[in-house]
């Protein structure tokens, strides 16, 4: 991956988003997103385990299990992805021509933090049942949009029962309960590769909006948010994703996560311009 680091933009950014304040974070936003949304910065990133396959059926697949490893130290989340997709190659195939038998035995010594191999058996088991049952994932997840929502919550959460039952309630934290106030990021994240399309994020399932994504809400994610004035809840919960969520959408109705990259890039890759650049958003703002 390139050395270049993105310089911060220093733009006024205020607490109380009057309609000059959403205007000028606007154009800082794009700014950043111009510099940093960039192919050539997504290495360490999960994402890159998507861009190693070409149809939509392994990227969808690729995408999901991903998703739902990235949590914890990112060289960790990169070695045990590496060990996932060593043994299953094609994610389609595997899932299509394997069983939970094979699934169990093939992962039988994998550990990735507190998720077990019987665990990402049973979320394979989820996939292929999904697959056959509908198709695609894609198709699967559509049956729970509709278009008077505001957001994809309702068909996420419907998405994630779905696959609880296929799984038969075994995939532990890889698939979360969407009736324990979960922020879903791993699933947002999931959802933003999959319908947004930029030379980021691959978009495999264009034909659905972006305006209905809803943020990956994380610790880095929610600091920027709180520091920004975009939230001022103090838990990284579901409603404080849909509250910065909201705050976003006011700057760019059709596409609320479109920053959630770069700014994220920004907070991981170079902290230190991240924290300057909150330090003078919170001195303009007293």
């Amino acid at each position: 991956m390139a050395e270049q680091r993105p310089d911060l933009i220093h733009e006024e950014c205020l607490k109380r988003m009057s309609f000059t304040t959403m205007e000028a974070l606007y154009k800082d936003l794009e700014g950043l997103y111009k510099k940093v949304n960039r192919y050539q910065f997504i290495a360490p990133d999960p994402l890159c385990f998507v861009y190693r396959y070409s149809t939509a059926l392994d990227r969808e697949v690729a995408g999901l299990i991903a998703s739902a490893i990235a949590y914890g130290r990112v060289g960790q989340i990169r070695k045990s992805l590496d060990v996932i997709f060593e043994r299953i190659g094609c994610p389609g195939d595997y899932i299509s021509g394997g069983s939970f038998v094979r699934f169990r035995r093939d992962f039988l010594d994998f550990k990735h933090r507190f998720t077990t191999g019987e665990d990402v058996a049973s979320l394979l088991l989820a996939l292929k049942r999904a697959i056959e049952t509908f198709g695609s994932l894609k198709d699967f997840f559509r049956r729970g949009v509709k278009e008077e929502d505001e957001t994809y919550l309702p068909a996420l959460q419907s998405f994630l029962r779905g696959l609880r039952i296929f799984s038969e309630n075994r995939s532990g934290f890889l698939l979360p309960d969407p009736d324990k106030g979960s922020a879903f990021k791993r699933l947002n994240l999931f959802l933003r590769w999959m319908v947004r399309c930029d030379d980021v994020d691959p978009g495999v399932w264009r034909d659905l909006s972006c305006s209905k994504l809803i943020v990956p809400l994380d610790t880095h994610m929610y600091k920027i948010g709180y520091d920004l004035g975009l939230t001022k809840r103090r838990q990284a919960d579901l409603v404080t994703a849909l509250d910065i969520t909201e705050s976003f959408r006011k700057i760019n109705p059709n596409d609320p996560v479109r920053y959630d990259f770069s700014l994220i890039q920004l907070s991981i890759q170079n902290s230190v311009l991240l924290d300057q650049f909150i330090a003078q958003a919170k001195k303009k703002a007293a």
